[in-house]
Formats: C-alpha cells, sequence, structure tokens
C-alpha cells in the first residue's frame, strides 16, 4: 500500500516538472525576438486551432513577414560587403602575383651577370644581392599567402551566407504558401457557414 503511495507522489511531481518545463520553454519563444524559426514556432504554438487548421492573427503574419524580409536584407548586405570584400582581395592578389613573377625575371637575369652587381648606384656582390632580393620575395609571398588566406575564408563565408539566404527563402515561400492555403480554406468554411445561416432562415 505504501509503494503504491510514493509511486503516486513520484508520478505527481513528475508530471509537474515536466508541466513546468514546457511552460518555461513557452515563455521563451517571442515574435519580436530569437531568431526567425523560434518566430515561426511562437506563431504556430500560440495560433488558434480549428478542426486541423491553425488560425493566426494577420499582425503576427505582418510581423513575422517583416521580420522575415528584414532577415533577408541583412543577408543581402553581408553578401554585397563580402563580394566587395573579396574583389578588393583578389585585385591585391593579383598586384602581388605579378611583383613576384617580377621578382623572379629578375633572380633569373642577375645569375647571367658577373660577380659584381650594380643595385641603385652601389656595387655589391652577388650572394647579397641574393639574399636581398630572396628576403622580399620570402615577404612577399608571406603576404601573399595570406591574402589567399582570407580570401578562401572570404569565400567561404559567401557560400554560407548565399546558401542560408537561399535555405530562408525556401522556407518563407513554403510558409507564405501553406497560410494562404490555411486561409483559402478557413474562408471557404465560413462561407459555407455563412450560406447554411443564409438557407436555415429561408427555410
Amino acid at each position: 500500500m505504501k509503494r503504491i503511495q510514493i509511486l503516486r507522489v513520484l508520478a505527481l511531481l513528475l508530471f509537474t516538472t515536466v508541466i513546468a518545463n514546457a511552460q518555461e520553454d513557452d515563455s521563451k519563444l517571442s515574435l519580436t525576438e530569437g531568431n526567425v524559426n523560434d518566430q515561426f514556432e511562437f506563431v504556430y504554438q500560440k495560433s488558434n486551432n480549428y478542426q486541423n487548421y491553425k488560425v493566426v492573427k494577420k499582425v503576427w503574419l505582418t510581423t513575422l513577414k517583416k521580420n522575415v524580409i528584414d532577415s533577408l536584407n541583412t543577408f543581402k548586405n553581408e553578401l554585397g560587403n563580402v563580394k566587395k570584400s573579396n574583389a578588393t582581395q583578389k585585385g591585391e592578389i593579383d598586384k602581388l602575383n605579378n611583383n613576384v613573377a617580377s621578382l623572379n625575371s629578375q633572380l633569373t637575369q642577375l645569375k647571367e651577370e658577373k660577380d659584381s652587381i650594380s643595385f641603385f648606384g652601389v656595387l655589391i656582390s652577388k650572394q647579397n644581392y641574393k639574399t636581398l632580393m630572396w628576403g622580399l620575395v620570402f615577404v612577399l609571398l608571406a603576404v601573399l599567402f595570406l591574402f589567399i588566406y582570407k580570401f578562401k575564408n572570404a569565400n567561404k563565408v559567401t557560400v554560407e551566407s548565399r546558401d542560408n539566404l537561399r535555405d530562408i527563402e525556401e522556407e518563407y515561400e513554403e510558409y507564405r504558401r501553406k497560410s494562404l492555403e490555411r486561409e483559402q480554406k478557413v474562408r471557404r468554411q465560413l462561407q459555407d457557414e455563412i450560406n447554411k445561416q443564409k438557407l436555415a432562415k429561408a427555410k
């Protein structure tokens, strides 16, 4: 007998805890805060049920539409900034590639010259000149690799932003289509009810 009472108390405590956690999760949802998915979840959970359909307030749909459009505009702006940054970095990388090619050409010519080389009017040994030139090449290559690394990272961000934008657009289009279908069904049902009432009054 005591076991049954203990089990009942434990079941009641477990049920109370589950209900409290569910209410806490629902209270975190908002139409003005959080990501778009949370806002969709808010609209879905807070909408009234009508048969197998959800009745959504127009002001919620308007707010949700505005939030989705704002998110899309933000992604578009970020994508535009990334594209501009990519173009700038590509130009800098091209310049560095040209500089490296020019330096390599100079080094090839210097190998065929005499030991003494005039550098800005000063004669220096070929070994010192090679050391100086290779130092410049390594510095430029390091800068080149740095810009290539940044370019690849920026390109990755561009691809991710484009994918995110496409996913959001698809989600929004699917939600808008379903919302229109629900609204049309509700209107048809409402019109059917009005027609039934008119027929009933006519009789």
